[in-house]
């Protein structure tokens, strides 16, 4: 997948409350939703900004409340430069994971184990708090406007994990996949991605896709052994 579809579809199954132009910049209102949300970007096909692109887009950002923080693409390696010598820090290199959803709509999931439900129920919520996913990203949820679902995984008849899904232009990307740390290593992960390929392709998407940070050993492997494929990453600059 190239790498403006990839960012595309980030925007639209993930969106910021608000996206604001300065300059060669777009910057990012998060409101407390996490860096994807509020990380500013610099255009597609670009690798430098002037000196005054860049102090507009950090007061910008000022102005937001909010910390300076980039997201650096592809092909962006000399501005990522820059902004490490203006003493900004890398933080969460991101991979990209894809798959046609036929790939993972190949085995009948077990009775009672998965369900798609919009709005998300009250123990669902419960476990994306547990892993740190609380209201300002539920929020992000709420913001998507094209199809979208949440999943609630289930083991021995106990509310076991959940994730959201949402669809734009005919790709699907999961997003805040969460398993209760006693239903780990019991194959609950896979049977939530296969349930979102299900969805997805009864939803008319084509692929799904869903981001991983490299230091998650955990999720990088489970989307490897099902078959799905490595696409364009991205990292962050942070200035504290």
């Amino acid at each position: 997948m190239s790498a403006p579809f990839v960012f595309d579809l980030l925007d639209a199954t993930w969106p910021a409350a608000a996206r604001i132009k300065s300059g060669p910049f777009t910057l990012r209102e998060g409101l407390g939703g996490g860096s994807r949300v509020s990380a500013a970007t610099l255009d597609a096909g670009r690798d430098a900004a002037t000196d005054d692109a860049l102090m507009q887009a950090e007061a910008g950002m000022d102005a937001l409340g909010q910390k300076r923080i980039f997201q650096i693409r592809p092909a962006q390696e000399g501005f990522d430069v820059v902004l490490q010598a203006r003493g900004y820090e890398a933080r969460d290199e991101t991979r990209l994971w894809s798959c046609p959803v036929d790939l993972l709509c190949d085995q009948q999931i077990p009775r009672v184990t998965t369900f798609c439900v919009w709005q998300p129920l009250a123990i669902q919520r419960e476990i994306w708090a547990e892993g740190g996913i609380g209201p300002e990203r539920l929020a992000v949820m709420e913001r998507v406007r094209g199809p979208k679902t949440a999943i609630l995984g289930r083991r021995d008849d106990k509310p076991a994990a959940t994730a959201f899904v949402a669809i734009h232009a005919g790709r699907a990307m999961l997003h805040a996949l969460e398993v209760r740390a006693d239903h780990r290593r019991h194959g609950m992960g896979e049977w939530m991605m296969r349930q979102a390929a299900i969805w997805a392709r009864d939803h008319g998407a084509v692929e799904l896709c869903v981001l991983a940070t490299a230091a998650n050993a955990g999720a990088n492997a489970l989307y490897a052994r099902l078959g799905m494929q490595q696409g364009d990453g991205y990292h962050y600059r942070v200035s504290d």
